[in-house]
């Protein structure tokens, strides 16, 4: 190499190491304080302890990507990537917390894993997200609410103390005397479909609320409503009573307009539950017409966003 070049590759290498330098004593230079102000919130950690209870609870898996909103300095995201495997960015408004955030994540060796950027959680793009991971004051989670209910149904999202107001969690917990939550985003199975079984062609009208379900089925002249419908993210399952008396569990997945599952007969209300005992027959069922906006995905009310508010005086 000729003696220009090779001092020009040096020359490179000292400033890249001094930019480093520079970046990692700015970090190092910054501290954060318990309960400084931010754009929105103060800064509080989440326990070691319950960062770990809640990314069980949303059965956190490296196939999964992780975003924390409100990102701090990075103890979820790091945890994400360094116990669970998983892909995890953070998105802090805070650049000395995104700086100190990277710091950590270089110490934990998970900085292929764990990323961060600065920006504005309302501003932000973070659709392609398995679990959404939040510590955030209720009013802020009631002003995300919308947006995290037209994620893809499945979608996972944990908060810490907070929860959604009127969208009841699907899961709670209390790791040392602090409550967490998860919900799953539902599908929208709010409508009439019609479906072709083996036994002919049945109505079964849903309503909806967020993900709790009621529905009637009509067969033929009859009209019954279903019974103990579940609906986690796209999988929906319920049980009703056919016209020979016999009880019937329905399994189904939910993509858009189009419902395929099994009907299955049960043992029936005597034994305490509905458990399958015979063969399973497919169905498909289509709703009848364009479906609406999923039921509770509009804003919330001002006296939910109130409500919210007042809470804030008895945590």
């Amino acid at each position: 190499m000729p003696l220009h070049a090779s001092r020009f590759c040096t020359s490179l290498l000292v400033a890249g190491a001094l930019v480093a330098f520079s970046a990692n004593s700015q970090a190092a230079a910054f501290t954060p304080k318990l309960g400084q102000a931010g754009k929105d919130v103060m800064w509080l950690p989440t326990p070691d302890a319950l960062v770990t209870r809640l990314l069980q609870m949303a059965q956190l898996a490296p196939t999964d990507r992780l975003v924390d909103l409100g990102a701090g300095d990075g103890k979820i995201v790091i945890a994400a990537a360094r116990d669970f495997g998983a892909m995890a960015r953070g998105v802090e408004f805070d650049p000395r917390l995104v700086q100190v955030a990277q710091a950590q994540a270089a110490s934990a060796g998970v900085s292929d894993q764990a990323r961060f950027v600065q920006g504005d959680i309302f501003k932000t793009d973070f659709s392609d997200a398995d679990v959404v991971a939040m510590y955030l004051l209720p009013q802020l989670n009631l002003k995300l609410r919308p947006t995290l209910l037209a994620m893809r149904p499945g979608t996972r999202i944990v908060t810490h103390w907070f929860d959604m107001g009127t969208w009841a969690p699907d899961e709670t917990t209390e790791v040392e005397n602090r409550p967490g939550y998860l919900w799953i985003v539902p599908a929208n199975v709010h409508g009439t479909w019609r479906m072709e079984t083996a036994q002919g062609q049945q109505e079964l009208t849903l309503t909806q609320r967020f993900q709790r379900v009621e529905g009637v089925l009509a067969l033929g002249k009859v009209q019954t409503s279903v019974n103990a419908a579940v609906l986690t993210g796209k999988h929906l399952r319920y049980g009703f009573t056919d016209l020979q008396g016999n009880r019937q569990i329905v399994r189904a997945v939910i993509d858009g307009d189009v419902m395929r599952g099994d009907i299955t007969p049960a043992a029936g209300l005597k034994t305490g539950a509905d458990q399958p005992t015979g063969t399973s027959r497919p169905f498909t069922a289509r709703r009848t017409e364009q479906a609406g906006p999923l039921p509770g995905s509009e804003p919330p009310t001002e006296a939910e966003m109130n409500a919210a508010v007042a809470s804030l005086g008895t945590e």
